[in-house]
């Protein structure tokens, strides 16, 4: 029950989740009950939307969010084999804790990191993590990218398999911005044949692609748990 720590009138009446697990699973449940029945997704699509609304912060975000079911199973099977999973940024790696990844067998990688980006990048006059995609090449078949800042990164993502490159597993495009974001995001859904998870417009960031890929380890390590628990 809610409840008033200063006991003064008028004051804010706060919630008493405090743990990190109560204080998801509360928040979880507002969106759950301000939604309602009537979701625009379900299944492991409502859990990976119904956590970028909890990281956001906001329920509008499910009217940006362009989420099929095909590729949140793709997604959910790379990760289930190990598949690489490539950043276009620090930030975006940073939001992605080991104790989800360590148990699938998931390496998580920035692109920045990759030896002489910086100096590629100035040779060509362009982004790091443009120089970066395109310097990974065919390491990006079968990987996870998320894409949360650089909107150059998509479009050399897009660029390499419009060449002919092998795809990666899954792209999750949530670039944010006012130069080129929205666009790059368009053209990637008009890419029908590669999985992806997009926050159309200009919205993104990277705590929202880290969070896309949060929720489906989430739901990869939830279906090992069950599939080991049917075997016994």
């Amino acid at each position: 029950m809610p409840f008033d720590p200063l006991g003064r009138a008028g004051s804010p009446v706060l919630d008493p989740a405090s743990s990190p697990a109560s204080i998801e699973a509360r928040s979880f449940a507002i969106i759950d009950a301000e939604v309602g029945e009537d979701r625009p997704f379900s299944g492991d699509a409502w859990q990976l939307a119904r956590r970028l609304v909890h990281t956001a912060g906001d329920l509008s975000l499910l009217d940006v969010l362009a989420i099929p079911d095909a590729a949140v199973a793709a997604g959910v099977a790379a990760l289930k084999a190990g598949a690489c999973v490539w950043t276009d940024t620090e930030m975006v790696r940073a939001g992605i804790p080991v104790r989800r990844t360590r148990p699938l067998g998931v390496p998580v990688s920035c692109v920045l990191s990759l030896p002489g980006i910086e100096e590629e990048a100035l040779r060509l006059g362009v982004t790091r993590t443009r120089a970066g995609i395109s310097a990974l090449g065919e390491g990006l078949a079968g990987a996870v990218v998320a894409i949360g800042n650089a909107p150059t990164a998509l479009l050399a993502l897009l660029d390499y398999i419009d060449g002919g490159g092998p795809p990666p597993a899954l792209v999750i495009g949530m670039p944010v911005g006012f130069v080129n974001a929205a666009e790059s995001k368009e053209l990637l859904l008009q890419a029908a044949h590669i999985p992806s998870l997009v926050v159309r417009g200009r919205r993104g960031g990277s705590p929202l692609a880290a969070a896309a890929v949060n929720a489906l380890a989430e739901i990869a390590l939830h279906s090992i748990r069950n599939s080991d628990r049917l075997c016994v």
